[in-house]
This record gives C-alpha cells, sequence and structure tokens, in this order.
C-alpha cells in the first residue's frame, strides 16, 4: 500500500511556478515577481528549486546571483502559479521507492482557465525533470492544498472543498473516501465540516485551515471575535480537538492567531490565513 508522505519529511526539491504576463499577477508583475525571487532564493539556501515558466529569461535575469546546482528552470506553458494545487503528489510505494501521482487540476471546479496548469506535471515528467516514477491518476480530480496527512495514515480535507460540485460530482462521499485511502494509502479519512474563509476560491481547502506537524499536531487557524466567520471557525476547532488519529491517539491541536484582513484593489476580502 501507498504511504501519503508527510510534508516535513525528506524531499528532492521544490516546485515553483513563476508569475507572467498572462496570469493574475500581470498588474503588479514587476512587485510579484520580485517577491517570487525572494521566496527563491530562500528555498535555495537549503535545497534545489524547480521553476516552471514560459519565459526562463525573467528568472534567470532575477536569479543570474543563484547557484545554478540549486536551480533548474523548466520552459513549459502555465496558466497561473499554484504549483500547490496542480503539482505532484509523492507517496512511498510498497517496494520502498518514491512515485509521484498526477491528479486531474480543473482549477478548483472549473472556475478559471487550467488548460496549461493540468498539464505541467506530465510535460515535467516528458523532460525528464522529475526524479520519481510518475503514475496516472487523472480519472480523479484532486488539488495538493486539499489533503493534509500526518504521514502515519490519516488524510484531512473538508467536505466543503471535496464534495463541491465540477470536481468529482458523480462520486459522493463514501467513494471519495475510498478512492482516497486506495490512491494516498491512508487508513482513514478525517472530513473537516467547519471552516468557511470570506475570499477563498478553493470551496475551503484544508491547508488554509488546518495542517498536520509531527508528533500528533495540529495547528489551526482562528478569526477576529465578531467576524463573520468567527463562529464557524471556532466549531472546526472543536471539531478538530475531537479526531483521533489512525491508532486511536488524539491529536493536539495549537490555534494560530488571526490573520489580518486583507482586501484587494476591488475592496473583496483576501482569505489570508496563516496556516
Amino acid at each position: 500500500m501507498n504511504r501519503f508522505r508527510a510534508e516535513w519529511e525528506q524531499q528532492s526539491g521544490v516546485l515553483m511556478a513563476w508569475p507572467h504576463g498572462d496570469t493574475d499577477w500581470a498588474p503588479m508583475l514587476g512587485r510579484v515577481q520580485a517577491c517570487y525571487a525572494d521566496i527563491a532564493r530562500a528555498i535555495m539556501a537549503d535545497e534545489h528549486l524547480m521553476v516552471v515558466t514560459p519565459d526562463p529569461d525573467a528568472p534567470r535575469r532575477l536569479l543570474a546571483d543563484a547557484d545554478p546546482r540549486r536551480l533548474t528552470i523548466a520552459c513549459l506553458p502555465t496558466n497561473d502559479t499554484w504549483t500547490r494545487d496542480y503539482g505532484p503528489l509523492a507517496v512511498d510505494a510498497d517496494d520502498g521507492s518514491t512515485r509521484l501521482l498526477d491528479f486531474t487540476f480543473n482549477a478548483w471546479g472549473m472556475k478559471f482557465a487550467a488548460d496549461r496548469d493540468n498539464l505541467v506535471t506530465e510535460r515535467l515528467h516528458r523532460l525528464g525533470a522529475l526524479p520519481c516514477p510518475l503514475d496516472n491518476h487523472r480519472d480523479m480530480v484532486l488539488e495538493g492544498g486539499s489533503v493534509e496527512t500526518d504521514g502515519r495514515g490519516t488524510v484531512m480535507t473538508t467536505a466543503a472543498c471535496l464534495l463541491a460540485p465540477n470536481r468529482n460530482d458523480a462520486w459522493n462521499r463514501e467513494r471519495i473516501e475510498r478512492e482516497l485511502c486506495q490512491r494516498l494509502g491512508a487508513r482513514q479519512v478525517l472530513w473537516v465540516e467547519h471552516g468557511h474563509v470570506a475570499g477563498d476560491d478553493t470551496d475551503g481547502h484544508i491547508d488554509t485551515l488546518a495542517r498536520f506537524l509531527p508528533e500528533g499536531v495540529i495547528v489551526a487557524i482562528a478569526a477576529e471575535p465578531g467576524s463573520a466567520e468567527h463562529d464557524d471557525i471556532e466549531a472546526m476547532a472543536r471539531q478538530l480537538a475531537a479526531l483521533r488519529d489512525a491508532d486511536g491517539r488524539p491529536y493536539r491541536v495549537v490555534r494560530l492567531p488571526a490573520a489580518p484582513t486583507l482586501l484587494d484593489a476591488d475592496d473583496q476580502r483576501l482569505p489570508a490565513t496563516y496556516a
């Protein structure tokens, strides 16, 4: 059985998609690319970075001082920058090897264009850029940010996201849970029923709300008292406190501070959290 790897385990590198003029970052592209360059340098201080971009000159120019041994640039078309959601998921196979799983990405329920993003993982594999074998799981829509694992047999997700229309709408909760267990090697799936955050295009990705840490810890967001989402976030925290891991042990829930309210250029809420 596969084992879905926790995010704190050893990895061979980080995948990043570079902002360009055809992404939503276009109105502030210079500022955002400079920010991405800072993120890239921080990553390369410790490990390898793979940048996906249709315009390799932009990251090469901003990262001209980078150690070339720590940087790979793959020239591929992209719609947007959320490799967290359309990149591969890593599992440990029964034979001890690491395999990468390629699910369908449809831009959070067909809200945006995703024709190029959905092909990034497959194209990287064809280029020989991925260090592990790639398994095709395109018959299931699944985003990386929609599932969390403790690395010990538990997958955590939200009902609002995985049961949302336009993902796997022909599958009910039992079918989705069965597929997650089979494909990711989970012994159980924990469904979080609360946690709406205003402005969230993902329909409630778990990585915006609650994250596993080592040693049986879950960190969970908070909301400002009196805010529209406060009561639902508190209901989520109560549910998390009652969860058990696959061996029946309780998790310890640690609350993160509430993030400040952030608005976009149209004064619409952005889903800012510290998760």
